[in-house]
């Protein structure tokens, strides 16, 4: 576990960028930033907060002790904890100094904690003490309110002072801090109706594989599947109750670490942070054999020549549970595969960008093999969302619900977060009409970095061709000429440019 936990929270700048709330945009949220009349205080049994009636944001819990630097301007006090608690150090930036106290451990931060109000806020900061735990405990521990009262609780079980939130009440009404209060607006925010609004997906019921091939996969075009789920046993069985009794103690891939299943739900249930954990494992039916016959590949993605390789192949398919809040960031499905995602519990928003649109706040390198993006998914939709309702190519949004299936088409970026708690299957796959892209992508100069789901991410490329070769004789050659001959098609000149004559700008006649 050495190596990863200081920046399990605390992403690498290469990988996510966090935007700080601007002080100008702090009047604009008046209506959820409270001022010098009320301002945020942590205490514990505060009621939500109520939507306002010029809609305003919808908080899932108040008890916050850090203000965003704006509300300094509107205080009668110019007294700022966060600087002068930090003496020297408050020229560095707030992701700095909590990189620094990521080095530290739970003693140490515990010391800190007591030197100064600033001290106590950073050293508290919750994503601090959930990379100890994970570092500590790996997924053997059981979630009670907060990471820093689950790791004193799980050190000293007999600790008997601090209640399940983790809470030592102490007041702290006059730090400021963009970064930090954003972190925790984030984890508190709701989606916001204007948000979920958008639905421009094309649904269909009851087409035939010839159709679903001839209007979405060929031409590279997302769609949702209504009621091919219908005959699945995972629909009626699956809720927590009996993932808990049929899974046991088997362990699932949660983030860096692997938990049981029961120790997830109770995590989930009590989880109030910015990228809550989320349970995405693609070994669940080696682990648990019965999950796998409760569920069929709908018939429109039955072809998967990734099959060809056997037990080589790269993770393809996963069972995800996640709360509400959970979720994916924007990404491309790995070695240019398109994917099927259906939901069986639950709801997921989806936001999808074709190849030739990078989503606004997304930032990915020359290669493809890092992307710069928001911290979080709700971070994304406060400061950029907004921006996609006046772009020519608007992107394509829907809301999942259970017994629903999204079709993705490879190279399409994509958003989803969790609406409620949810549980859900997804695959990866391969078909004819994909396998030229695949072979490309396989084959790249970097594909060593490249490539994910295997191991042998450099012969991949090699074994993979040999396989369908043998398996499908003739059928690279097949596909390659007719790619050729629409490329042909699509070059051909049409009819008034073979009657224009480019260079004299007037018509030409050769009849």
């Amino acid at each position: 576990m050495v190596g990863w936990s200081t920046n399990l929270l605390l992403r690498s700048r290469k990988r996510r960028r966090r935007n700080v709330i601007k002080t100008s945009l702090t009047k604009q949220k008046s209506n959820y930033i409270q001022q010098e009349k009320c301002n945020y205080i942590p205490q514990e049994n505060v009621q939500e907060e109520e939507d306002n009636d010029d809609g305003g944001f919808r908080l899932k819990t108040s008890a916050c002790g850090v203000q965003p630097l704006g509300n300094l301007y509107f205080s009668s006090s110019a007294h700022n904890s966060r600087n002068t608690g930090l003496g020297n150090l408050q020229t560095l930036t707030d992701e700095l100094v909590l990189d620094i106290l990521g080095l530290l451990n739970a003693t140490h931060l515990g010391f800190l904690a007591a030197v100064s109000k600033s001290l106590y806020i950073f050293s508290t900061h919750e994503p601090l003490w959930r990379n100890l735990v994970l570092e500590k405990f790996g997924g053997d521990f059981l979630f009670d309110g907060s990471w820093r009262y689950t790791f004193v609780k799980a050190c000293k079980p007999l600790v008997g002072g601090l209640s399940g939130g983790g809470s030592l009440g102490l007041k702290v009404t006059d730090f400021y801090s963009d970064y930090l209060f954003q972190s925790w607006l984030c984890a508190n925010l709701e989606m916001r109706p204007e948000w979920l609004e958008r639905d421009n997906i094309l649904r269909r019921r009851g087409i035939s594989v010839e159709e679903f091939v001839r209007d979405f996969e060929e031409p590279n075009k997302p769609v949702l599947l209504e009621g091919c789920l219908d005959s699945w046993d995972a629909l009626g069985k699956w809720d927590r109750e009996y993932l808990v009794e049929t899974c046991g103690d088997a362990r699932f891939a949660v983030g860096p670490v692997e938990m049981m299943i029961d120790d997830f739900f109770r995590y989930s249930e009590q989880a109030r942070e910015e990228r809550p954990l989320y349970l995405f494992d693609p070994k669940f039916g080696e682990k648990v054999p019965v999950l796998d016959s409760d569920y069929e590949v709908p018939v429109y993605f039955n072809e998967d020549l990734f099959s060809v390789l056997g037990k080589e192949r790269p993770d393809y398919r996963w069972i995800i549970i996640g709360p509400a809040g959970s979720g994916s960031s924007f990404h491309i499905d790995p070695n240019s595969t398109s994917a099927w995602n259906a939901v069986i519990k639950g709801s997921k928003k989806w936001v999808l960008f074709p190849p030739d649109v990078v989503p606004p706040g997304v930032h990915p390198s020359p290669d493809g093999a890092e992307v710069a993006c928001p911290v979080s998914i709700i971070e994304w939709f406060m400061n950029f969302y907004s921006a996609t309702k006046d772009w020519k190519k608007k992107p394509i949004e829907c809301i999942c619900k259970a017994g629903e299936v999204i079709f993705v088409p490879n190279g399409w970026w994509h958003l989803v977060i969790n609406l409620e708690d949810s549980v859900a299957i997804t695959q990866n796959f391969v078909s004819r009409r994909n396998l030229l892209n695949v072979l490309d992508f396989l084959k790249k100069p970097n594909a060593s970095t490249l490539v994910s789901g295997t191991k042998d991410r450099v012969k991949l490329y090699d074994k993979f061709k040999s396989a369908i070769e043998a398996t499908f004789p003739g059928t690279i050659d097949q596909l390659v000429q007719k790619a050729e001959e629409r490329m042909a098609q699509h070059k051909k000149p049409s009819f008034w440019d073979s009657v224009t004559d480019t260079k004299a700008g007037a018509f030409k006649f050769s009849f």
